[in-house]
């Protein structure tokens, strides 16, 4: 989300630094390193990619900048990051795609390579062949016209099937859950509904290399950010075994937006996550990692 309160960013500015706080999961904190970089594009970071072994990086900038970088790692916790290119994303018209229509939240890679990225300013997700191509835009159907502003598609994730999932950040069912949509390639459906529980909203998504569907949602209050990862089993048309397997405390990390879910070299389950800082100074850009239960 590129806007936020003042009330919440004073929180934020107050919490920062604050890293001592105690996580209420069966996560392991397997690390945490501050990302910084003096290019003019860095900052905003809401998507995440990674590759299978953790080494590899794809993130995406709320301001239509797709990064690719190598992860430099110590003892398995990351130590730094090498950017091997950075990309303006382009409009079907191939132009740079700035303000409300450049509003890119949530990524996703497909299995031949190519990659999905869903828009919160004008509410529609595309795919793109490469980094360097311009954008397909996917049907937008009705509902997707009624979503909330600044508040429709943060999360992004495709399954093993190649099927595309993403969620409004705000917007509800009539019955207060989360409407999951699904792009078949062909369709959009609703297959099911996840649900809302708290102050929390949705703001990344993944499917693990165990084939469950991740999001990581994030709530923000007087004491600063809080983070929650859940995971469900899907099937074709519902989504069951609803676990929490991360829930941080206030303060604990940055305003964290994006997640990749893998497997590390001991073959544990591995929760990467990137911290969106709004191009403001007194936020960090922070990449966060978990190892999590099975």
């Amino acid at each position: 989300m590129r806007r936020r309160s003042a009330i919440a960013v004073i929180c934020a500015l107050a919490l920062t630094g604050s890293v001592h706080a105690v996580e209420r999961s069966g996560a392991i904190p397997a690390g945490s390193y501050q990302w910084t970089a003096k290019a003019p594009w860095f900052g905003g970071f809401s998507g995440l990619e990674l590759s299978d072994d953790g080494m590899s990086m794809l993130a995406l900038s709320d301001r239509s900048i797709l990064v690719s970088a190598k992860l430099q790692r110590t003892d398995g916790r990351v130590s730094g990051v090498d950017v091997t290119s950075a990309h303006w994303v382009r409009s079907s018209r191939n132009k740079r795609m700035i303000g409300r229509a450049g509003d890119s939240e949530g990524l996703a890679v497909a299995p031949d390579g190519s990659h999905y990225i869903s828009f919160e300013g004008v509410h529609r997700l595309a795919h793109f062949a490469n980094p360097e191509s311009r954008s397909k835009v996917l049907p937008r159907p009705k509902a997707f016209k009624k979503l909330a502003k600044n508040g429709s598609f943060e999360p992004l994730a495709i399954d093993a099937k190649g099927r595309l999932y993403t969620m409004p950040e705000s917007s509800r069912a009539a019955d207060g859950t989360i409407p999951v949509y699904r792009w078949d390639g062909r369709h959009w459906s609703t297959p099911f509904k996840l649900p809302h529980r708290g102050d929390y909203l949705p703001v990344g998504a993944d499917f693990g290399p165990d084939g469950r569907l991740y999001v990581l949602e994030r709530a923000t209050g007087t004491l600063g950010f809080r983070s929650r990862l859940r995971r469900w089993t899907v099937t074709d048309t519902a989504a069951t075994n609803e676990e929490t397997v991360l829930d941080t405390r206030s303060g604990t990390h940055e305003n964290l937006e994006g997640v990749s879910v893998w497997r590390d070299a001991k073959g544990k389950l591995r929760a990467t996550m990137i911290s969106d800082d709004n191009f403001v100074f007194f936020l960090r850009t922070e990449i966060v990692e978990y190892t999590l239960p099975e």
